[in-house]
């Protein structure tokens, strides 16, 4: 068995603790041994709650030190590029949270980095690493719904729950950076990687909260194949946590739903004061807990495959080039949410051509075609289209 590594995590917030809870909970050998935080009394009690031997607040520091070999971010979006920067003058390995960065440009500058430095670079995007999402997407490679016509995710909850994330000079935006980059993210392994996003459709609106930036969004996303991509987000969304996810091809459908409601439902008079899941509002009433959050949630199969990529030498399932095409069809959002016209999405692009989706249609006597479906009585009906451009129906026997 591959020795583990020695991790400098950076962070100290909910996610740094959900990042920690899975490194020393799932393959165990890998285990945080220093920890960044920007305040010396929230350092230190995060490494006593997670048993780490060294806390600081030197950040240059933490990703120097001696004793670590990966580094793991999960610092506020504007920290991201000089924390990849310290990392590849370290010459250590970067594991980075979601977004990449606060646009396309600021990404591609970290991606530049990393790639030039030589260093391997991970790209902390969890939802895409669900049990459920990397069952779907084996399946969808597999062929077994067709062609991917439509990809549809959403991520909705009550909002974020540091001060930070509010601040869109701090995050380059609202509803859209926080949970749009899961949500790309996901409609892109569902689509092809290969598959170039080409233009952009959006609505933002700040329909609740007194900041900035939107906390409300929709967006459609049209794929060279012609697929198209949709993701609904919302900070206003009540009652907890909605992950949801739907994929349509040519020959079938998925639909996932990870968060809220899991199967796993509960009532109670209240009054444990405990916790239930991830931005849950209540803990009286029914209730939707959460069997093993880090699992279901896919931190455990996404810190498995890039610690898995670190030894191999291989490139994780997410990279720091995938980060930057979301952050790229995030700036595209942004851009038709302003303009109200659909918007190219501009990037580097190293996917390579899609061909358009085609179907091969079937011929019955010498006519098309369009569909087909057994009766109650078990014969044939079908829709046909002729030469002549006319529709005509036709039954046979099954």
């Amino acid at each position: 068995m591959t020795a583990g590594h020695a991790v400098t995590m950076l962070g100290t917030g909910l996610i740094a603790g959900f990042y920690t809870q899975t490194l020393h909970g799932q393959r165990s050998r890998d285990r945080v041994a220093v920890v960044y935080s920007r305040t010396e009394e929230r350092g230190q009690a995060f490494a006593e709650q997670w048993n780490i031997a060294e806390h600081t607040t030197d950040l240059a520091g933490a990703i120097r030190h001696p004793d670590t070999d990966v580094v793991v971010i999960g610092l506020p979006n504007h920290l991201h590029e000089e924390a990849v920067r310290l990392c590849a003058d370290a010459g250590k390995a970067v594991l980075c949270t979601k977004p990449l960065a606060r646009d396309a440009a600021e990404a591609k500058r970290i991606l530049d980095i990393v790639e030039e430095a030589g260093i391997f670079a991970g790209y902390l995007e969890d939802l895409c690493y669900t049990p459920k999402t990397l069952k779907t997407i084996d399946s969808v490679r597999a062929g077994a719904i067709g062609e991917v016509t439509w990809a549809r995710s959403r991520e909705t909850h009550p909002g974020p729950h540091s001060a930070w994330f509010w601040d869109g000079k701090l995050t380059g935006g609202g509803a859209i950076i926080d949970l749009g980059c899961h949500c790309i993210e996901i409609i892109r392994n569902f689509v092809g990687k290969d598959n170039r996003p080409v233009e952009v459709s959006c609505w933002t609106d700040t329909l609740y909260h007194p900041i900035d930036d939107e906390d409300n969004a929709v967006a459609l996303i049209r794929f060279e194949s012609g697929a198209l991509g949709q993701f609904e987000v919302s900070w206003t969304f009540r009652g907890g946590m909605d992950l949801r996810d739907e994929v349509a091809g040519t020959e079938g459908t998925v639909w996932l739903n990870h968060f809220l409601r899991t199967g796993f439902e509960m009532f109670t008079t209240g009054g444990s004061g405990g916790y239930v899941a991830e931005k849950a509002e209540a803990d009286a009433g029914w209730l939707f807990p959460v069997g093993d959050e880090v699992v279901e949630l896919g931190y455990v199969d996404m810190f498995t495959d890039q610690f898995d990529a670190i030894d191999a030498g291989t490139a994780p399932q997410e990279t720091f080039y995938d980060g930057y095409v979301v952050n790229a069809i995030m700036d595209a959002c942004y851009k038709a949410a302003k303009s109200r016209r659909w918007e190219p999405v501009e990037l580097d692009w190293r996917g390579g051509a899609t061909a358009r989706i085609s179907h091969e249609p079937e011929i019955f006597e010498g006519k098309v075609v369009i569909k087909s479906e057994t009766l109650p009585d078990g014969r044939r009906k079908m829709i046909l289209k002729g030469d002549d451009g006319e529709f005509t129906d036709r039954v046979v026997d099954g």
